[in-house]
């Protein structure tokens, strides 16, 4: 299990040393993406991933949850009026049901990848000024270390906060 840390960084030179510092530290340079405001050349940081930057996935299970209750709403309807009661078997429910399911993650996909990601709301002021966010994902076990490091190494860093837990596939 791995926890999600947030670092405000004053500028990219920070950053590179921070990274630098993580790396020593061993901890995995995929682990380590980096966000500021839009057209930042990070060189050989990893930028944080549009996964990272949107609310793609929320919306996507918002959208497929929704669109899935629909297609069995219309599936149920369909089965209660008597002119279509004959044409809706137990296939046509689910492929109604699958169908409004995909097509509410498909939907709700576009727009969440167009809005930013509801958790770095309160980073938002920041990125804008320039400061780089380091987004870390590390095991439960060495949080208290890897903060203590960059505490330590890095008094211009600006503890953010941690989540308590980050997709299986970040």
């Amino acid at each position: 299990m791995k926890r999600r840390l947030y670092w405000m960084l004053p500028d990219l030179s920070s950053a590179r040393g921070t990274a630098n510092d993580l790396l020593l530290a061993r901890v995995e340079d995929r682990n380590m993406h980096f966000m500021s405001k839009r057209g930042t050349d990070f060189g050989e940081l990893h930028e944080a991933s549009i996964l990272q930057k949107t609310d793609i996935r929320h919306a996507a299970t918002q959208g497929l949850l929704t669109g899935a209750a629909l297609g069995a709403l219309t599936a149920a309807i369909l089965a209660l009026v008597p002119e279509t009661k004959d044409l809706v078997g137990p296939f046509t429910m689910l492929m109604m049901i699958v169908c409004g399911g995909f097509f509410g993650f498909w939907a709700s996909s576009l727009v969440g990848v167009s809005v930013f990601n509801s958790k770095l709301k309160k980073f938002e002021t920041d990125l804008d000024e320039g400061r780089v966010l380091l987004i870390l994902d590390v095991p439960v076990q060495r949080v208290e270390e890897i903060r203590g490091l960059l505490q330590a190494r890095h008094p211009e860093a600006q503890w953010g906060g941690q989540d308590p837990a980050i997709p299986a596939f970040p």
